[in-house]
């Protein structure tokens, strides 16, 4: 049997890897800037979250939700006050587009209606209902389109309105900050604006915090950068679980619980929440929300004195570098020659940085000097 053929692969077989370095099967080391898709939040094979998860497996790895399971319990006691959403509630699953699908489903649920609204360069999965709300016309197969789901401009509060206007909008979701789209931030105004609609209107407001959430940006969840943003529900996944397959909903106190109302075989496993326990554990005390901003900061300022760099996007360790060419050949060099890995994005000429929150410094100093060399030579050398 054969793999089905739909990923296009960087030729480099991984074997080991510890805090943001790789190292392939022949023992040359990689330098992770792209974290797997902003999943790696506190480095490889982290040290408590190795223990962590070894210790769970000694007592049990997993049952269902049909027992009790007090580690679901402890790990979101201990988000809800990472977070700052004490008073949310938490539903988990196994991953951001689940998150997602759980999210829409639940603000259906709560408001009667059918329809939502989400925004071009918009990523929020490839499930039934995420990718129906995902500008991505390659990836929406005929049996996902939904004439109620509306794919509007990004920053447009006008025709966010027009919309609403039908009464037959259950929720608004939007992206912290675009990931796939190159990174791109909404504005205070913006996602200010939407939730005000949202309540005008009697939305819901969804945060999707997949690739943004967990200190990503220097904030738990990037819309915190903003003041005075509570959504109805906030979607996770990703940096939630350093690798190990977790997702989840943090649900504000407006919704009711009833059995039934949501479910799922393998979320909130012993195991899972192990590992999201270690997650939260490490970056409350190597205070690495700090370190991403810091860092952050520090990374933005230095790109922004490169010739060949066109853009910079981004906040903490979540940045969009838009080239004076295309991404590609200078992504595969930097694999090749200076052996680090880098994200690509929906445009062509933007390279995206992802890294472990815990980075160092020089790790990042090196791709500065690694992408100034290579941008020094003409496009077509």
């Amino acid at each position: 049997m054969k793999l089905f053929d739909v990923y296009p692969l960087i030729p480099v077989t991984i074997a080991k890897a510890d805090g943001a370095k790789l190292w392939d099967e022949n023992g040359q080391e990689y330098i992770d800037l792209y974290g797997g898709h902003a999943v790696i939040s506190i480095g490889h094979t982290h040290p408590h979250y190795v223990q962590r998860i070894k210790d769970q497996l000694d007592q049990i790895a997993f049952y269902s939700n049909s027992v009790q399971i007090p580690i679901q319990k402890e790990y979101a006691e201990k988000l809800g006050e990472l977070s700052g959403y004490p008073d949310y509630e938490l539903f988990l699953c196994n991953s951001g587009a689940e998150a997602n699908e759980n999210a829409i489903k639940l603000a259906s649920f709560s408001t009667g209606k059918s329809g939502f609204i989400a925004f071009s360069g918009s990523f929020h999965g490839r499930t039934s209902g995420a990718v129906a709300l995902t500008d991505n016309p390659k990836i929406v197969a005929p049996c996902n389109a939904r004439e109620d789901f509306h794919i509007l401009p990004w920053e447009d509060l006008e025709a966010v309105e027009e919309a609403l206007k039908s009464n037959e909008i259950a929720g608004i979701i939007i992206e912290g900050i675009q990931g796939v789209n190159g990174i791109q931030v909404p504005s205070a105004e913006f996602l200010q604006g939407l939730a005000s609609l949202a309540k005008k209107y009697e939305a819901k407001l969804i945060l999707d915090e997949v690739q943004s959430g967990f200190g990503r940006t220097g904030k738990f969840f990037a819309h915190q950068l903003v003041d005075g943003i509570s959504p109805d529900i906030i979607s996770m996944a990703k940096g939630m679980g350093n690798g190990f397959p977790i997702g989840g909903i943090l649900i504000s106190p407006a919704f009711k619980a009833t059995y039934g109302l949501l479910g799922t075989t393998f979320g909130g496993n012993h195991l899972a929440c192990a590992a999201g326990l270690a997650v939260v554990e490490v970056i409350e005390k190597e205070n690495l929300l700090e370190n991403a901003s810091e860092l952050g900061e520090k990374l933005l300022e230095e790109l922004k004195g490169i010739s060949g760099i066109t853009a910079i996007r981004g906040t903490g360790l979540m940045i969009g570098i838009d080239l004076d060419r295309e991404a590609g050949p200078v992504r595969s060099e930097l694999v090749k020659k200076y052996h680090m890995f880098t994200g690509s994005a929906a445009g062509k000429n933007t390279i995206r940085l992802l890294p472990p929150l815990n980075i160092e410094w020089n790790q990042l100093n090196s791709f500065i000097s690694a992408l100034k060399e290579i941008l020094s030579q003409s496009p077509t050398s």
